[in-house]
């Protein structure tokens, strides 16, 4: 097949899962020897349109056509039978195995002819050399490095006869280094012939590999166009979705000292990288700060450093004044913080405990709950009701188990629970995920009445329409380090594209624009 032939074309592809449709109607062609990225938020769809192709998934509509032949793909061995390679997020491989071995085990062989170890071990080696990617076969996986492993899986699909290969945000567990020797491979790749689909949610790389580049947003795709004729700010602006700031009416909140400061904090991951790199963030009383970002840059991790979940390396946390950078949880909860975590299932509620259980989790062991050490459950049951009926939670009872409750009724029970004393200080991450319009609108308000007394909030999304709609001023995190902050009332969705995507485009423009108004102020 020559050059600028369509490899793979994708017609009106639909995927839906219960309560979301996550394709729509997706149109692509794929050309021979061209590196297509797919550009998107999280949740834009992305990853399940590639297992679509990959066949670990199937369509509910919408016809795959390789080389002009319509395929229907049951399972990954279909997919790979047409051609087709995927080396996911987090790799396939067997730790105990070596490379050699990991690849032939995907081959097989049968029941008299046993795969050929000594011709693998010197096809794969031909690969590695070929393609610059220096691989001892013998070398047990789990004793590689990220990047090794991640040429392995590479190799792996090559060995198969791949001739489209697919690459799930492959640069999220590489060093820069690692990230610039894999575009190296990719365009050797791509000299070869081999059509590359490349998903990514950071600027930067879209615009450094591809040819085309195509924008997904909420399953729909937005536009594609050539790398060459497009730039940051309209990548950034299809990527948000419009150029105009939907807002909230807010009461002027009431104005105090420095509720939180965090001085250049660092952080691990649970996989022992740097995950929040110099952190520096200052908030007031009477203030929303929402935190934009693309999930995965640091977001939790610094949820669960201020809330004393996880050890801060380097750096110091002030709340009200007092450090706490190395305070547990009860300690920073006594002193007025909250926290509601993304994780409503498995870290926000006990999903085995009660409605009741869950709403005196944090202070069950203090009067008037408990008196020289037995629960009062007279006011408890009192407390408890007033709550339920305060945050509409839709119930049975209070001696309702956590698992029966929908998703936006145990939001509601967890609201109730960290918003009940007042607190002075909020974090609250991604608190109307996965809800309704009504449940979210709900926890929306919530947090504006907290903001209006005279607390300070932290407000984490990946949803930038939240962050828009309730914040006082808009910061941007990427890849564990904050790009810019602007007042919400001076945002500019362009810049704030372009932060989120790690374009220092859009913090040079930022920087540019302050300079401006400090020089007027000046005259």
């Amino acid at each position: 097949m020559s050059e600028n032939e369509t490899l793979l074309k994708l017609e009106g592809i639909t995927k839906r899962f219960p309560g979301v449709t996550a394709n729509e109607k997706i149109d692509l062609e794929l050309e021979t020897g061209e590196i297509r990225c797919l550009l998107g938020e999280n949740g834009a769809g992305k990853s399940t349109l590639m297992n679509i192709i990959y066949g670990l998934l199937q369509p509910d509509e919408g016809k795959i056509l390789v080389k002009g032949k319509e395929v229907k793909f049951h399972s990954p061995r279909d997919a790979i039978n047409h051609g087709i390679g995927m080396v996911h997020q987090h790799f396939m491989l067997i730790p105990t195995f070596n490379p050699v071995e990991n690849v032939v085990i995907g081959k097989g062989g049968t029941r008299k002819i046993m795969p050929d170890i000594r011709g693998a071990e010197k096809k794969f080696v031909d690969l590695a050399k070929k393609y610059d990617m220096n691989l001892n076969p013998k070398t047990k996986i789990w004793q590689m490095s990220v990047g090794e492993q991640q040429r392995v899986e590479i190799l792996k699909a090559l060995y198969h006869g791949a001739e489209i290969l697919i690459l799930d945000e492959p640069t999220s567990v590489l060093t820069p280094k690692e990230t610039e020797h894999l575009f190296k491979i990719l365009r050797a790749l791509k000299e070869e012939g081999c059509s590359i689909i490349f998903i990514t949610h950071k600027l930067w790389e879209a615009t450094t590999i591809s040819d085309k580049i195509t924008v997904l947003k909420q399953g729909k795709v937005i536009d594609t166009v050539e790398t060459k004729s497009t730039d940051a700010k309209s990548l950034s602006w299809m990527l948000v979705g419009r150029k105009e700031i939907q807002k909230i009416e807010k009461k002027g909140g009431i104005e105090g000292e420095r509720i939180l400061e965090v001085d250049n904090v660092w952080a691990r991951d649970d996989k022992g990288l740097d995950a929040l790199k110099g952190i520096s963030l200052e908030m007031n009383r009477g203030e929303i700060l929402g935190l934009a970002g693309v999930a995965g840059n640091g977001q939790r991790e610094l949820a669960e450093a201020i809330s004393g979940l996880r050890p801060v390396t380097k750096g110091k946390i002030k709340l009200k004044g007092k450090e706490i950078t190395r305070c547990n949880p009860r300690r920073i909860q006594k002193m007025g913080a909250a926290y509601i975590p993304e994780d409503r299932i498995h870290c926000g509620a006990g999903q085995n405990l009660t409605i009741k259980e869950n709403l005196i989790l944090k202070k069950y062991y203090r009067e008037p709950f408990s008196r020289k050490g037995f629960l009062q459950f007279p006011k408890i049951s009192n407390h408890c009701a007033n709550l339920i009926d305060d945050y509409n939670v839709v119930c049975r009872g209070a001696e309702t188990l956590g698992k029966q409750l929908s998703g936006g009724n145990l939001q509601k029970t967890i609201l109730a629970r960290e918003l009940d004393a007042e607190p002075d200080f909020i974090i609250a991450e991604q608190p109307a995920s996965g809800l309704d319009i009504g449940a979210g609108e709900f926890v929306q308000n919530q947090l504006i009445k907290s903001r209006n007394r005279g607390a300070g909030v932290l407000l984490i999304s990946a949803n930038l329409d939240e962050i828009l709609l309730i914040s006082d001023r808009v910061a941007v995190i990427f890849e564990g380090r904050i790009m810019g902050v602007m007042e919400a009332d001076q945002v500019d969705i362009g810049i704030i594209g372009e932060w989120m995507l790690g374009s220092d485009g859009g913090k040079k423009n930022a920087e540019k624009e302050t300079e401006s108004l400090e020089e007027e102020k000046v005259q």
